[in-house]
C-alpha cells in the first residue's frame, strides 16, 4: 500500500508539472483575434465534411465556448455592432461603429493596446474601411461614413493593415485638396498596392497594403490564391520584428476571412467552402505561430452566422450505408444563432462557455492586461 501511495503521490507530481509547463498556463503577450464574418458551425462542418473529415485548423482548437450575438436594438446583429462588441468590449446598436448608442466613444483592443506599447495590426480580404476592421479603430454612427472611417484611421497608429480600400482613401484626400500618397507617406506608412508583390513588402517599419479598390478578389476567382495566410505570416512577421525594434510588450493582431458573409449571402455553397478553406489555412498560420512563439493566444471566432445554412442527409432512410446530403439555407440574411469560439496557445484555458459576444471582448482585454481598472 505505501508503494501505491507512493507512486500516486509522484504521478500527481509529474502531471503538475505538465501542466505548469502548458501553454495555456504562460503569460500573454500576443493576441491573434480571427473573425470569420458570417461563420457558423455550419460552415465549419462543411470544411470537414468536404475535407473527408481529415483534421483542419478548427480540429486543433484546445478550448472552445459559444458566444451570443445580438446587438443593443436588434436580435440579429449586423457586422458594426458585433464587431463593436468583439473590438471593444461593449454592444451597441446595429450600423454603429466603436460608440454607444447614445454616441459615447469607446476604444477598441488594438488601441488600447497600442497605448500600452504593443504593437497593432489588421488583415483583411475586405475594404479596410468595412464593418469589421473598422470596428477596430472608428467611432461613427453610421458603418457607412467611409469619410468619418478614413479620419479616424488617420488618427490610428498601426504597425500593419492589409487588405483593400484605396479608392476611399483617395476620395477621403480628394476632398481635402490633398495627395494620398504624400499624406499616407507623412502617418509614416509605407503604401504597397501590387498584391502580386505582398511578399516582397519590407517586413518592418509601418506598412499599409491596400490591394484593391474597393473588396479584394473572391477565393473561387483564382486571383487572390493563398492571400489570407500570405497575408497573416507577413503581419506576423512585421510585428514581431518590430517588437524587437521597438520593445513592444507584444502586439494583438485581428485577421478577418471577411468574405464568408457575402458567399453566404449569396447562398452559394462552393462560394462559402473556398472562403471558409481560405480563412482556416490563415488560421493555420496563426496557430503554428503560437506554438514557436510563447506567450500567443488564438481566438478564432465569428461576428455572426449569414445563411443558416445546415447539411441536411439526402434521404430519410437511415437504413440505407449512405444517404448523401445537401446544402440547405434558411435565409439570404444573418441570423440569431450563436457561434463558436476556438482557443488556441497561451490562456487557451481561461475562456469557457456561453457568454455574450462583448465578455469575449472584455475577457480578451483583461488577458492582455488593457483593460481599464474600475476605480
Amino acid at each position: 500500500m505505501k508503494r501505491l501511495f507512493l507512486f500516486l503521490v509522484l504521478v500527481c507530481i509529474s502531471l503538475n508539472g505538465v501542466e505548469a509547463k502548458s501553454p495555456k498556463n504562460e503569460k500573454v503577450n500576443n493576441i491573434i483575434f480571427m473573425i470569420g464574418d458570417g461563420m457558423g458551425l455550419s460552415h465549419v462542418s462543411m470544411l470537414q465534411l468536404e475535407g473527408k473529415y481529415q483534421p483542419t485548423a478548427f480540429d486543433r482548437a484546445q478550448n472552445i465556448a459559444l458566444i451570443k450575438t445580438y446587438s443593443v436594438n436588434n436580435r440579429v446583429t449586423d457586422s458594426a455592432a458585433a464587431g463593436t462588441a468583439l473590438a471593444t468590449g461593449h454592444k451597441t446598436n446595429n450600423s454603429t461603429l466603436g460608440q454607444l448608442p447614445d454616441g459615447t466613444p469607446l476604444e477598441s483592443i488594438t488601441t488600447k493596446a497600442k497605448n500600452k506599447n504593443y504593437g497593432t495590426g489588421i488583415v483583411v480580404t475586405c475594404y479596410v474601411q468595412h464593418a469589421t476592421p473598422a470596428a477596430f479603430y472608428a467611432n461613427v454612427e453610421s458603418r457607412s461614413d467611409n469619410d468619418g472611417i478614413c479620419d479616424d484611421f488617420t488618427k490610428r497608429d498601426y504597425d500593419v493593415m492589409l487588405g483593400g480600400g484605396l479608392r476611399y482613401f483617395k476620395q477621403y484626400y480628394e476632398k481635402r485638396n490633398k495627395d494620398y500618397n504624400k499624406e499616407l507617406a507623412a502617418l509614416g506608412y509605407s503604401l504597397h498596392t501590387d498584391l502580386s508583390k505582398l511578399g516582397s513588402i519590407p517586413s518592418e517599419g509601418k506598412v499599409l497594403g491596400l490591394f484593391a479598390d474597393g473588396d479584394l478578389p473572391a477565393a473561387t476567382s483564382g486571383k487572390r490564391d493563398g492571400y489570407l495566410a500570405n497575408a497573416t505570416q507577413k503581419a506576423l512577421d512585421i510585428l514581431t520584428n518590430n517588437a524587437k525594434k521597438n520593445k513592444n510588450k507584444g502586439f494583438v493582431l485581428m485577421v478577418e476571412g471577411s468574405k464568408i458573409d457575402g458567399e453566404s449571402h449569396s447562398r452559394n455553397p462552393q462560394g462559402i467552402l473556398a472562403e471558409t478553406r481560405d480563412f482556416a489555412a490563415a488560421v493555420d498560420v496563426a496557430m503554428n505561430y503560437a506554438d514557436t512563439h510563447p506567450g500567443t493566444l488564438v481566438v478564432v471566432t465569428a461576428d455572426h452566422e449569414t445563411g443558416g445554412m445546415s447539411i441536411p442527409s439526402n434521404k430519410t432512410d437511415f437504413t440505407l450505408p449512405e444517404s448523401g446530403i445537401g446544402y440547405a439555407f434558411g435565409t439570404s440574411s444573418h441570423t440569431a444563432t450563436m457561434v463558436p469560439v476556438y482557443l488556441y496557445g497561451a490562456g487557451a484555458d481561461s475562456i469557457n462557455g456561453i457568454m455574450e459576444n462583448s465578455e469575449l471582448g472584455q475577457k480578451l482585454q483583461e488577458i492582455l492586461g488593457v483593460k481599464e481598472q474600475k476605480k
